[in-house]
């Protein structure tokens, strides 16, 4: 939605008389994925996710209940249904969300374009830039969003439960006979994940090689012969609500291709490992698992 001049004035005009209460004296500053401090006068009570993954993650920090608007998509979990919606992949509704006079939004660096993104802080939103890369980032984010939240009893609970079940799983398969993976992020253009994405860290844990980890775009597009070339053993596509069978039907067109020869094609539900929360570690057990198949 077009904001007028008109509209952010008075939008921003509430939004300055409900900080001008806030006292300062327990000022909280932490720094973002960007770089960057952000400060709040006193724990958030606003809170407003530019994306699915991190209405999880305040969810997880024990901060749901300040959510007062959330991105499209945001299903997870199933209180964060019937929060506002405040736009998406389409575009983001800067009007409604200066309406709602949050104070905190949290974007996702690689997932929201940085146009809206910057104009929110150009009005004086304290905005939160977020971009977990590895698993360690995700207690961290916790941590961090708790700590913002004045949350850190509830976050600390989720980092310890998540630290505990990441080192079992290092224990359990570092060491493992390496088995090349190509992931399909996408089907419809052909996309992938370079080495430096949540999902290549969530493959290396599993002994894996992620064929496609020096292509420079953390998401980038690839071709089918591009593929062929790099004759992945494993081929593992995310899903959402396609039937698997599709998912990789494309591929049983080249019975050439090891994963292809052997069986090798597995589908795992994409919202397990494309969103960094903690339920990526549920979509870690089964890749291991399908990966500790293949090795057997």
């Amino acid at each position: 939605m077009h904001c007028t001049a008109k509209h952010i004035a008075g939008l921003m005009i509430l939004i300055l008389l409900l900080w001008s209460g806030f006292s300062v004296s327990g000022a909280i500053t932490v720094v973002d994925d960007a770089g960057q401090q952000v400060t709040l006068p006193q724990p958030a009570q606003r809170i407003v996710s530019l994306a699915p993954n991190i209405t999880e993650l305040v969810f997880a920090a024990g901060a749901g209940d300040r959510l007062v608007g959330v991105s499209e998509h945001s299903d997870y979990p199933e209180a964060a249904r019937s929060i506002r919606r405040i736009g998406g992949g389409s575009g983001l509704d800067l009007e409604a969300i200066i309406a709602l006079a949050p104070d905190l939004v949290i974007a996702w660096q690689s997932g929201n374009p940085s146009q809206p993104v910057t104009r929110l802080q150009e009005l004086g939103l304290r905005v939160f830039i977020s971009e977990p890369r590895h698993l360690p980032d995700i207690p961290d984010s916790l941590r961090r969003f708790g700590r913002l939240a004045g949350t850190e009893a509830a976050a600390t609970r989720q980092i310890t439960d998540f630290e505990q079940r990441h080192q079992q799983l290092t224990r359990r398969y570092s060491g493992r006979v390496p088995v090349s993976v190509f992931y399909q992020v996408w089907d419809r253009p052909l996309m992938t994940v370079n080495g430096k994405h949540l999902i290549a860290d969530v493959i290396r844990l599993c002994g894996g090689r992620n064929v496609f980890a020096g292509l420079p775009a953390l998401a980038p597009q690839i071709s089918t012969e591009a593929v062929l070339a790099a004759n992945p053993e494993v081929i593992v596509a995310g899903s959402g609500s396609e039937p698997a069978e599709l998912v990789l039907a494309r591929w049983q067109r080249w019975p050439e291709l090891r994963a292809v020869a052997d069986g090798h094609l597995f589908v795992i539900d994409r919202d397990l490992l494309v969103r960094q929360t903690p339920r990526i570690l549920q979509g870690a057990e089964q890749l291991c698992s399908l990966l500790d198949e293949v090795r057997e």
